[in-house]
Parts: structure tokens; sequence; C-alpha cells
């Protein structure tokens, strides 16, 4: 196993502010936002430690595993981000609107990053998630492609009653999973969803006691690396397509798919 903490990012914050521990074991990678006194709160440094993560990860890592210390998954954004003095060497909303909008655009895209690479084929990635999953919580959540929650998880869109929109691409997993009028419903009273009802939704695939979820996840990776590794990123690329394809244009993909796997499978026999 090999580990390592997160310390600093471009914007050159401390270890403290980054708040992210790192392992890999095998083929299984664990992320866990690690700053439990502030309920896993995110920053900026948040966000570039999990792109770094995402540019570096071991080859031979199949699963993802993003899960938080403590009573919470976490709560969002920290709070300091939206003070005059920000966080320590990363600066706050206040000091980024100063910025042209381009540049602005820009810092947002470097955030986004930490959160796109969860999506890629070759992974599976799972949010372990308990307690408060709260704004960037909850898209960190919507990152990635499976949710296991704990029945005291509390999933909330918290960007609009602040003031601002959902801007790390949670917005397109939302209305994937629940469709348009519920994600619309979600976002814009701000609620919480429980994990009973996330569950009915379809934004948990499975939901459990709370000492319960680290063994869930584990049973879950475990079936996960029990499929062939190629098969596996071959369908998962097929299922991602999916629904921007007609069906014929998704039946050719299928086929181009299988001949690959067979040739792949067969060749020299």
């Amino acid at each position: 196993m090999t580990e390592a903490v997160f310390a600093g990012s471009a914007e050159g914050a401390s270890p403290e502010e980054a708040g992210l521990r790192y392992e890999v074991d095998g083929e299984i990678a664990t992320i866990t936002l690690d700053r439990p006194d502030k309920r896993n709160a995110q920053t900026f440094a948040t966000w570039s430690a999990l792109a770094r993560i995402g540019d570096s990860l071991p080859q031979q890592v199949r699963v993802v595993v993003v899960r938080g210390e403590g009573p919470s998954f976490s709560a969002g954004i920290d709070l300091r981000m939206f003070t005059p003095e920000g966080v320590p060497g990363q600066g706050s909303f206040a000091s980024s609107a100063t910025l042209g909008d381009s540049a602005f655009e820009q810092r947002i895209a470097q955030a986004q990053r930490g959160f796109l690479w969860l999506r890629r084929p070759d992974i599976v990635s799972i949010a372990a998630v308990q307690g408060h999953a709260i704004g960037a919580g909850f898209q960190l959540a919507l990152a990635c492609d499976l949710r296991v929650l704990a029945d005291d998880a509390k999933l909330c869109m918290k960007e609009p009653a602040l003031g601002l929109v959902p801007d790390l691409t949670g917005t397109k997993p939302l209305v994937d999973i629940v469709g348009l009028p519920r994600a619309l419903e979600i976002c814009l009273t701000a609620r919480i969803v429980g994990a009973e009802e996330a569950a009915r939704l379809g934004l948990a695939e499975l939901v459990v006691a709370p000492d319960d979820l680290a063994g869930a996840v584990r049973d879950l990776a475990a079936a996960l690396l029990a499929v062939n590794r190629d098969a596996a990123t071959a369908t998962k690329r097929l299922l991602q397509g999916a629904v921007g394809r007609t069906l014929e244009e998704q039946t050719a993909a299928e086929r181009h798919e299988q001949v690959a796997r067979v040739k792949a499978l067969f060749a020299g026999s």
C-alpha cells in the first residue's frame, strides 16, 4: 500500500488547506477528505489536489473510492471563501470576482478537472457518503459512477441558496439520474434529500447503516474487480455514450466494441 497526503496546490495552500489523504492498495485507490473538524469543507486547494490525483493515478488502479473522515462526507465549500479575507494563500470569491471573465472561467475549469476524471472509462469510482453531502460535497458524490450511502446521509444542492450555481460538474448527472423537473425542484429549493429518498430517485445504488458503510463499499469494489478489466472499460464506454446516441448508433458502437474484444481474446488462437 502506498499513501500520500496532498500538501499545497497551485494556489500555494498549506497541507491542512488541501486536506486530502490518498492511498493505493493494489487495484483500489482511496481518496479521503480529511478535515473532519470542518466537516470536510472544500477549497480551491481541495480541487487542485483532486486533479493532481487524477493526473497521477497508477495504471493498475481500477476502482477509486471517495470518502470523508468523520461524521460528514463533505459539508460543501469552506465558508471562508465567502469572506473578504478568504482562505490563506487561496483568495476568496470576492478576489476571484475581480478577475476578467476568461481568467475566472479558467479558474473554475481547473477546479472542475478535480471532478471530471472520476468518470474515466478505465476506472469505476464509488462515493461512500455518510452525513452531510452539501453543495460541492453533493457534486463530488455525483461525479462518481456509483454512490453507497449511509442511512444518515443528507444530500443538498445548496449553491442557489447562496446566490451561486452548481459549477463542479454536478448538474448533468443530477438531470440524467432524476430528470429535469425533479432536478429543478431539488436545486431551486436547496432542500435536503435523505438517504431513503435518494435511493428511490436513483441517487444511491445502496443504503446501509453507518457502521456497515465501509464493508459495503469493500464488497462492491471486490465485485467490480471480479470482472475482466478490458471488458469493463469497453462496457462503461458503451454505457456512457448511450444517452447521446440513437438506437442505430448505439448498436453500431456495440458491434465496434465487440469486434475489438473478440479479436483481443482470441488473437493467435
